[in-house]
C-alpha cells in the first residue's frame, strides 16, 4: 500500500553501499523508520530529501515489514541547520530528545509541530539555549512529566528565596524549603522565566535577553530533572556540551 505523509528527518543511518534507514516524524502516524534505496548514490532524488532536519512530502509503501521510501519532495530543508556547528549540535539534541521520548506510529501532533517550529526559529537566530528549554518542558510534559513552577508545590506561595525540588518536582517556597534538604536554589529571575518558557511555545517567544548564569540556571535544573525521571543518556548532548566548553575557554 502507497502512503503519502507529511514529516521531518529525525536521524539517518547507511545501510549497506548504496541504501540509507531513515528515521521519520511524521504528522499523520508518529516516528516511522523507513528503507530509502539508493538514497546514497550520487543522482538519486532520495539523496536530498533525507538528510538530516528536513522536512518533506514522503511517499513510501507500507508492507509487512519496514516502509520502503519511493518519493520525497522537500518542504523546507533546513540546509543553515546543517552548515553550521553550533546550529547542528541544537538539532540533533532536540532530534534525539524526540526520538528517545517517543515511540513508533504513535502520532502527537502537538510534539509534531513544536519540533518545526523550534527548527524554524532555531535557523533564524533565537537563542538556541532558551528554544531548547521549552522543548524539553513541552516534551517532559507530553510525557507525563509536568515539574510544578507556577509557585510553591505545597503552599503555591513564591516566597523567596526559592529553591528547586527535583526529587519532589517542582519549586519551594523558603518557608517549605526544608522538605527537600537537596533541592537547587533559584534566583528570583530564573524561577519566573522557568514558569512563563513553561506556558508558552517558540512562536510566542519574540527577542529574548537572558543573563548567562541564569540560562545556565535554567539549564541546570531542567537537565537534573530529566535525568531524573527518564534516565536518558544522549550522545548529542554531551557532544553539545564538549563544543560549548571548547568555545568558551579558546
Amino acid at each position: 500500500m502507497l502512503v503519502k505523509t507529511e514529516g521531518v528527518v529525525l536521524r539517518t543511518r547507511d545501510y549497506g553501499e548504496s541504501n540509507k534507514i531513515v528515521v521519520l516524524f511524521t504528522r499523520e502516524r508518529g516516528k516511522l523508520p523507513a528503507m530509502a534505496r539508493g538514497a546514497k548514490k550520487p543522482k538519486s532524488r532520495l539523496g536530498a530529501a533525507t538528510q538530516p532536519f528536513t522536512w518533506g512530502q514522503f511517499l513510501y509503501f507500507a508492507g509487512s515489514g519496514m516502509a520502503t521510501l519511493s518519493q520525497a519532495d522537500i518542504i523546507k530543508s533546513h540546509y543553515p541547520l546543517r552548515s553550521d556547528l553550533f546550529l547542528t549540535a541544537y538539532a540533533a539534541y532536540l532530534a534525539e530528545l524526540l526520538d528517545k521520548m517517543t515511540e513508533e506510529k504513535e502520532p502527537s501532533p502537538v510534539l509534531y509541530d513544536l519540533f518545526l517550529s523550534t527548527l524554524n526559529h532555531l535557523e533564524e537566530g533565537v537563542d538556541p539555549d532558551i528554544l531548547c528549554r521549552i522543548f524539553e518542558l513541552k516534551v517532559l510534559e507530553t510525557a507525563g512529566y509536568r515539574p510544578r513552577l507556577n509557585g510553591c508545590l505545597f503552599c503555591s506561595g513564591v516566597k523567596g528565596p526559592l529553591a528547586f525540588s527535583i526529587t519532589l518536582g517542582g519549586i519551594l517556597c523558603h518557608d517549605c524549603a526544608s522538605r527537600d534538604p537537596k533541592a537547587i536554589p533559584l534566583s528570583p529571575a530564573s524561577a519566573r522565566i522557568l514558569s512563563q518558557l513553561q506556558r508558552i511555545t517558540p512562536d510566542r517567544l519574540g527577542q529574548v535577553q537572558i543573563k548567562e548564569e541564569t540560562k545556565s540556571q535554567l539549564e541546570q535544573v531542567i537537565r537534573r530533572f530529566l535525568e531524573e525521571y527518564t534516565e536518558l543518556k544522549l550522545k548529542s548532548r554531551a557532544f553539545l556540551d564538549r563544543l560549548k566548553k571548547d568555545w568558551e575557554s579558546s
